[in-house]
């Protein structure tokens, strides 16, 4: 699937489904993709002198094939024709 940074993507299944958000981190040769708001989990970090520590929401990977390219003018849904 050809997805790019800075897209808006729908989420098609998991506990994400139906939300909206935009590509912020791509890893293809794992076919994983990083959507800004979706997929959060919580980190633990401990305190260092420069950052306090603590719990950390931060975006997990999504594998691509669950998501879902919307059109940048219309807001609707594209398929990939081969």
């Amino acid at each position: 699937m050809n997805v790019k940074n800075g897209q808006q993507v729908l989420i098609t299944c998991g506990k994400d489904k139906g939300k909206k958000g935009q590509i912020i981190e791509i890893i293809r040769s794992k076919n994983k993709a990083k959507v800004k708001g979706i997929n959060l989990i919580k980190k633990h970090e401990k305190t260092t002198k420069e950052k306090k520590g603590g719990i950390i929401s931060k975006e997990n990977f999504i594998d691509i094939s669950n998501l879902k390219v919307l059109e940048e003018a219309k807001k609707t849904k594209i398929d990939n024709k081969k």
